[in-house]
């Protein structure tokens, strides 16, 4: 097989294949990107196994990958903000920038949104890839290719704290200690965060939480959620005012909302279950918010920042790296669960 633009490319459900496409050309106000590293997320393997998230739904051959970065190689028209040979991080999801979402700066709710690897829009697990320049974000020299594929997940713990008001002296509890866990553990301690506690039923995840900055951790040993939040009480010494909720799990959603301090708030970001039984009066009578995140907005200039002046080391998110030519080991690896966060090397050299 030639390889000019080796592609990573969902067939359908359970069929990746790696295909030599043409290299796309930039439009008006986009630019050509010679790829650098993609991380594989939990959504690219789910549409490789399911075929489908919610309502998004893989109806032909789609080109997975979103965590990336890249190398600028042309220019479209009108592109002045970047220049050919400027390494970028890049923010996936392009929004019509019209509707009124867009013009009151969430763009992330825009019902026209163009999101990387989300049916029907391909994403750019490939050599060359094509995007809106304006939604690319140059990287300082002091900062690595891999590190600007990590902004994007790093960009969900951004908006997860933001949405829960983490700040100086904050109490936070984080159920999930998965890559997105781990981002929302970086980001706590960043924005100021006094006491962070971290649960999960991996006790090799819980370590590595420990190594990145949490304070307390904690092994889920039971499915009773009354249980989990008083143990949560008694490693804290008090009720966290911010949760977290990264897991998606049932249990541990019901358990954020039990542990919370009244007047709190639960940020949902896992998600599991279409439909899930919550204490709602609990959570209703002592004024527990519970607020959603979708993605992240106006999130990825702060996360570079973070990263590029040494507040946050993402690095060791990083456990394995594979080849673009070996993408499905690199799948199959992430599906196993095994290490945390899987990176591709899209360049060839």
């Amino acid at each position: 097989m030639s390889d000019t633009n080796l592609t990573a490319i969902l067939k359908k459900q359970g069929d990746i294949q790696l295909e030599d496409i043409p290299i796309p050309e930039p439009g008006p106000g986009e630019v050509q990107l010679c790829m650098q590293h993609v991380g594989i997320c939990g959504s690219d393997v789910h549409y490789w196994k399911h075929g489908a998230i919610g309502d998004f739904v893989v109806k032909a051959p789609m080109i997975l990958g979103h965590e990336a970065s890249g190398v600028v190689s042309k220019l479209g028209k009108g592109v002045t903000n970047l220049k050919v040979g400027d390494r970028v991080a890049i923010e996936p999801g392009v929004p019509c920038r019209l509707c009124s979402h867009c013009k009151h700066g969430r763009y992330n709710l825009c019902p026209d949104m163009k999101f990387c690897a989300t049916p029907p829009i391909h994403g750019n697990l490939a050599r060359y890839y094509v995007h809106a320049a304006d939604f690319c974000f140059k990287l300082p020299d002091n900062m690595s290719t891999e590190e600007g594929a990590l902004l994007e997940p790093l960009s969900v713990g951004v908006h997860a704290c933001n949405r829960g008001g983490v700040t100086l002296g904050s109490k936070v509890l984080i159920c999930g200690a998965g890559p997105i866990g781990l981002v929302n553990v970086l980001t706590a301690k960043a924005n100021g965060a006094a006491v962070v506690c971290i649960t999960d039923i991996d006790q090799s995840r819980l370590d590595m939480a420990k190594s990145m900055g949490a304070t307390y951790t904690l092994k889920v040993t039971s499915k009773d959620p009354k249980e989990m939040a008083q143990k949560v009480e008694d490693v804290m010494g008090v009720q966290p005012e911010i949760t977290i909720e990264c897991s998606g799990a049932t249990p541990s959603i019901q358990t954020a909302i039990y542990a919370t301090k009244s007047g709190g708030c639960v940020v949902l970001v896992g998600l599991g279950q279409a439909d899930i039984t919550l204490p709602i009066v609990n959570a209703s009578v002592r004024e527990v918010d519970i607020r959603g995140i979708f993605r992240y907005v106006n999130c990825y200039p702060t996360a570079l920042a973070m990263v590029a002046s040494g507040k946050v080391d993402v690095k060791p998110l990083i456990t394995h790296r594979f080849k673009l030519e070996d993408t499905l080991k690199a799948f199959e690896t992430t599906f196993k669960g095994e290490g945390i966060k899987v990176m591709i090397e899209c360049a060839k050299k």
